[in-house]
């Protein structure tokens, strides 16, 4: 398992400062620091640390659990219609309005869709 296969979370924290790097996918894994790379390079540290104590005490670690980047929801039939006449309206496919949709209610704006 490799640090740069793992997708990083980086938020700032509200009360003292600095930044907190998780890893998802990796059970009680947090990391902190004064800056974003100061928080990454902890990341780092404690991603070798975890890795050693996992090997010394379970042998090899298990695989990080993966997705395909696809799934299935069944929506009423109007909810439906309106997301496709808003894609159509804003000259995107479905998809991408759903994408959109998705990372803002994540969190994350996508602006160009919605």
């Amino acid at each position: 398992m490799k640090f740069q296969e793992n997708p990083i979370d980086i938020h700032p924290i509200p009360e003292g400062g600095g930044y907190l790097a998780t890893i998802p996918d990796l059970p009680s894994y947090a990391a902190d620091g004064e800056t974003i790379e100061a928080a990454i390079a902890a990341a780092w540290d404690a991603f070798r640390s975890w890795n050693m104590a996992g090997r010394e005490n379970q042998g090899e670690l298990p695989p990080l659990k993966t997705c395909s980047g696809q799934f299935v929801q069944r929506i009423p039939k109007t909810s439906h219609m309106r997301l496709t006449n808003r894609a159509a309206s804003k000259w995107v496919s479905l998809n991408q309005l759903a994408v959109a949709f998705l990372a803002e209610g994540l969190g994350d704006r996508l602006e160009v869709f919605v």
